[in-house]
C-alpha cells in the first residue's frame, strides 16, 4: 500500500515538474496595442508585468512583449499576428475594436475601452463572447460622481467645459453620460471633442470666448498625452479641473476621482495569466475595478487661488501638499 502511494505521489510530482518545465521552456508572447504609445512607466503596464512575473512569466526568460503603437492600427494588428502573440492587451476602444475585428483567433484583454458591452465589443459582463475580455468602466456612475465633486468644490457652478477624444466611441459615450448627469445637477455642459493635439488650441480659444466655471477632462491616451497644455491653460485662467485618475493630480492637476490604475493593471495581468494557462477569453467575465480614489493637490490649488471646502477636503483619499 505504501509503495503504491509512493509511486502515485512520485508520478504526480513528476507530472507537475514536467508541466512547470514546459511553461518555463516556452517563450510566451504578449502583444501591446494602442493608437498612441503607453510607456513602461504607465501604472497599468507596470502592474501587468509584476503580476505576470509573480506567476512565473518573466520578461527575458520565458516572456516577450511585442508593442505596436500608432496608426494604422490594422497594420499593427497584422504585425502582432505575424509575431504569433498568445494574447493582445489593448489600450483604448479603437485598438480593442481593431484587434477584435482583425485577430479573431487571438485572445484579447482590453483596458481603457470604456464600457465594452455598451460599445458592442462584448455581449455581456458575465460572458463577453468572441475572443475578448478585459476591464469595464462604470462610466455613468463615475461621471455623476465627478460632477458631484465639482459641484461641492465650486458652490456656484453653472457651466462645465468637457474635453474628450471625439475619435474614440467609448470616450464619446462617457461624455454623454456626463452630460446626462449634469442635467440632474442643473449644470450646463460645453463639450469639446478633440481628435488631434492641434485641436486643443481651438478648444481653449472657445473656452476663452465663453468661459466655463470648471473643466472635466475625459481621460484617454490622447488627452493624457496632452495633459500639460490642459494644466497650463487651467493655471493661466485660474480654472478648477477634475481629472479621472490620480496620477494626473500627482503630475500637477487639481483633483481627480476614479479607479486606481495599478489595480486595473493587476486585473488585466490576472486575466492574461489565465489565458496563457489555457483559458478562453470568451469565458472570462469582464472585470470591474473596485478601488476608487479621490485625490487633491493643494499646491496646485494655491497656485490658482482655489480653496477646497473643508468638508470636501476631509473626504480625500490622498492630499498632495
Amino acid at each position: 500500500m505504501r509503495r503504491r502511494e509512493f509511486v502515485a505521489g512520485f508520478c504526480a510530482v513528476t507530472a507537475w515538474s514536467i508541466a512547470a518545465y514546459a511553461e518555463q521552456a516556452k517563450t510566451y508572447r504578449v502583444g501591446l496595442l494602442g493608437s498612441r504609445p503607453v510607456g513602461e512607466s504607465d501604472d497599468r503596464r507596470r502592474a501587468v508585468k509584476d503580476v505576470l512575473a509573480a506567476h512565473g512569466f518573466i520578461e527575458g526568460r520565458n516572456l516577450q512583449f511585442e508593442a505596436r503603437w500608432g496608426d494604422p492600427l490594422a497594420e499593427n494588428v497584422e504585425a502582432l499576428k505575424t509575431a504569433k502573440v498568445d494574447v493582445i492587451i489593448t489600450f483604448g476602444y479603437p485598438a480593442a475594436l481593431a484587434a477584435k475585428t482583425l485577430a479573431k483567433d487571438v485572445s484579447i484583454v482590453c483596458t481603457g475601452a470604456g464600457d465594452p458591452v455598451a460599445t458592442g465589443l462584448a455581449q455581456s459582463l458575465a460572458r463577453p463572447g468572441s475572443n475578448l475580455t478585459g476591464v469595464t468602466e462604470l462610466a455613468t456612475e463615475l461621471s455623476a460622481k465627478r460632477l458631484e465633486i465639482l459641484k461641492d468644490a465650486v458652490p456656484n457652478l453653472k457651466k462645465i467645459a468637457m474635453l474628450f477624444n471625439a475619435a474614440d466611441l467609448a470616450m464619446t459615450m462617457r461624455s454623454r453620460a456626463a452630460e446626462a448627469a449634469a442635467k440632474v445637477l442643473n449644470v450646463s455642459v460645453q463639450t469639446f471633442g478633440v481628435r488631434e493635439p492641434s485641436d486643443f488650441g481651438d478648444a481653449f480659444a472657445e473656452m476663452n470666448r465663453s468661459r466655463p466655471d470648471a473643466i472635466l477632462m475625459v481621460s484617454d491616451t490622447l488627452t493624457i498625452l496632452n495633459r500639460k497644455p490642459v494644466m497650463e491653460f487651467a493655471s493661466n485662467n485660474r480654472l478648477p479641473v477634475i481629472y479621472e485618475y490620480g496620477f494626473l493630480v500627482r503630475d500637477g492637476g487639481l483633483m481627480s476621482y476614479g479607479p486606481n490604475m495599478p489595480e486595473i493593471g493587476k486585473i488585466v495581468g490576472d486575466l492574461v495569466v489565465r489565458i496563457l494557462r489555457g483559458a478562453r477569453a470568451a469565458d472570462l467575465p469582464l472585470e470591474q475595478p473596485t478601488h476608487f480614489e479621490f485625490v487633491v493637490n493643494l499646491k496646485t490649488a494655491k497656485s490658482i487661488g482655489f480653496d477646497f471646502p473643508p468638508a470636501l477636503l476631509s473626504r480625500a483619499d490622498e492630499v498632495i501638499e
